[in-house]
């Protein structure tokens, strides 16, 4: 058919021109993300070229690992997988500069989150930034100690961008939470730990959250020092005594029945072995943050030790230290690396069957502790085991394989999809259960804060041992600690307990007769009555620049109570 150019163009509909104009749009925007990828491609080449590496990775692979460039230092994790193939020049990086906007390490059992762990603590270690991990299964003692070289290894290490992979172990404390353990004892007094986390550890209801706060309340007024778990004990039992119910109905009438109970899971505690983790000397959380003479971060390694029957504990200590740190860090800001990075293996433990209180607590410690240069990492199986409020503060993902056996697996795993940038390199639900031992789905925030592309990464392997050292290697390393001669000992000063048990011995017994000699007959008269009037003492509460000085002090002690997280104490003056 031909057209007469003299002929008038046809008159479009306006559902013609709105089709028209979005496919122009569709073009356009496709026209320009392969501009960008091309520009981000030619920049990552470049950057590579500065650092005296050749890429050679083209394609689909080369635009994914385009988005993980990084100006500044950055932690390896490993390679871009794409269609089965492993580009050894695809580079998955996480940028220094954004750890502390924190990150989740989540997968089955057995499909190598450890590794993970054990990787990125080697790299933080060797760029001077101290690294806190909880070693709950007892197989990250191997950090201290130089890898197996093998065939297997050398090869993984040269699908993963490594050829030069040599093994080197790095510098590890060991920890053990109570003096039953083979590390260097840890402990902490109860008034620093707080109701908030004691009722996470004792599993206590709202109800007795809020009567344990109570009593803390009544043992900081009769200036009663709460250090380990008797002194907590005997307040309590002084307060369902007959001669403390007037105290108890003084905090708000408090149900002594609620505090029986209160007591009841104290005593549990204590039997467990929870009397050898609360005390003193406390630990000094300054001590997390040490760097090696020779510009190396110093790995601290926390083990279970007697309390391995009470996980709940342990991740509830781990959730104290970093309050801890919240309280005590000054604010930097953004900066080039952090100043810690504190990994929670496990993380489960510390979110199932938490009160409101506590969830409150740890969102706005995880929020708001960026600004001190402090990294947070939550290691767990299921993304959904941590909460999404917890969830939406943290900017890396690395998630390892999930098994779709049940509904609720395949719940979780759809979930877990739609939380991830969209992609077109990959079908997400079919990769997530797809993946082998070592590999995960990456992505993390760029230098400028932005999501990176959605990269299917093979794990480089770590360059220390993948195993333990062994009971007898951690306990002859913490016994060499410097840090052994400092908490070995426990101390036990005087205490709520010991002020408890004079103020009952000091009572006395009313049916108990005193011999008192009669006075002499010879006594001088009084002296004359002063007038009527005001004391010293009153006087001087009466002057109105002493109220003054009262009222502004006593608001200086409610801002630092507010402070507080948790409902911890006050850090003791070192």
């Amino acid at each position: 058919m031909t057209v007469d150019p003299t002929q008038p163009a046809p008159t479009l509909s306006p559902a013609e021109k709105a089709k028209a104009a979005k496919a122009a749009a569709v073009e356009a925007a496709r026209v320009a993300a392969e501009a960008l990828a091309a520009a981000d491609a030619a920049e990552a080449e470049a950057l590579a070229a500065e650092q005296g590496v050749t890429p050679t990775s083209t394609g689909k692979a080369a635009e994914i690992a385009a988005g993980y460039t990084s100006e500044g230092a950055a932690l390896e994790l490993g390679t871009v997988v794409l269609d089965g193939v492993t580009d050894p020049s695809a580079r998955i990086r996480i940028p220094l500069a954004t750890l502390n906007r924190h990150g989740l390490v989540a997968g089955a059992t057995g499909t190598g989150k450890t590794k993970t762990l054990q990787g990125i603590a080697e790299q933080l270690c060797a760029a001077g930034v101290p690294v806190v991990m909880a070693d709950v299964k007892g197989d990250l003692s191997g950090l201290s100690k130089p890898g197996e070289d093998n065939e297997k290894i050398r090869s993984r290490a040269v699908d993963t961008g490594i050829p030069d992979w040599v093994p080197a172990g790095h510098p590890v404390e060991f920890l053990s939470l109570g003096t039953d353990g083979i590390g260097v004892p840890v402990r902490v007094t109860i008034t620093a730990f707080g109701p908030i986390l004691l009722s996470k550890v004792l599993g206590l209801n709202n109800t007795q959250e809020s009567t344990l706060g109570l009593i803390f309340h009544w043992a900081d007024s009769q200036g009663l020092a709460l250090l380990d778990l008797k002194d907590l004990r005997s307040v309590i039992m002084h307060l369902t005594s007959d001669e403390g119910k007037a105290d108890l109905k003084g905090i708000g009438g408090v149900s002594s029945a609620t505090a029986g109970v209160i007591l009841r899971a104290l005593v549990n505690l204590e039997a467990d072995g929870g009397d050898t983790f609360f005390g003193e000397p406390e630990l000094e959380t300054e001590d997390l943050l040490r760097v090696g003479a020779d510009g190396r971060g110093v790995i601290t390694l926390f083990e279970l030790g007697a309390q391995a029957s009470r996980p709940v504990m342990f991740s509830t200590f781990l959730m104290w230290v970093l309050a801890d740190l919240f309280q005590t860090l000054p604010e930097v800001g953004d900066i080039d690396k952090p100043k810690l990075v504190f990994i929670f293996d496990e993380a489960h433990l510390l979110f199932a069957d938490a009160s409101k209180a506590f969830l409150q607590q740890v969102e706005q410690t995880v929020k708001l502790i960026r600004s001190k240069g402090v990294g947070v990492f939550f290691c767990t199986q299921l993304p959904t085991d941590v909460p999404n409020d917890v969830l939406s503060q943290l900017g890396a993902r690395i998630q390892h394989a999930l098994r779709a056996f049940t509904p609720d697996d395949q719940k979780a795993l759809n979930k877990t999809v739609r939380t991830y940038p969209k992609t077109d390199a990959y079908d997400l639900e079919k990769a997530l259960t797809s993946l082998g031992t070592g590999e995960a789905i990456v992505t993390v925030l760029s230098e400028k804060g932005a999501p990176t592309p959605v990269a299917w990464t093979k794990i480089r392997p770590p360059r220390s041992l993948m195993d333990t050292i062994g009971n007898d290697a951690i306990a002859a390393a913490a016994s060499s600690s410097a840090l052994s001669a400092k908490y070995r000992e426990t101390i036990d000063r005087e205490s709520a307990y010991e002020r408890m048990n004079a103020r009952v011995a000091n009572v006395p017994d009313p049916a108990e007769k005193f011999d008192i000699p009669p006075l002499p007959a010879d006594l001088p008269d009084l002296p004359p009555s002063e007038p009527d009037g005001p004391s010293a003492a009153e006087r001087i509460m009466g002057n109105p620049a002493v109220k003054s000085f009262l009222r502004s002090a006593a608001s200086a002690a409610g801002r630092e109570i507010s402070r507080s997280i948790f409902g911890t104490g006050r850090r003791r003056r070192r």
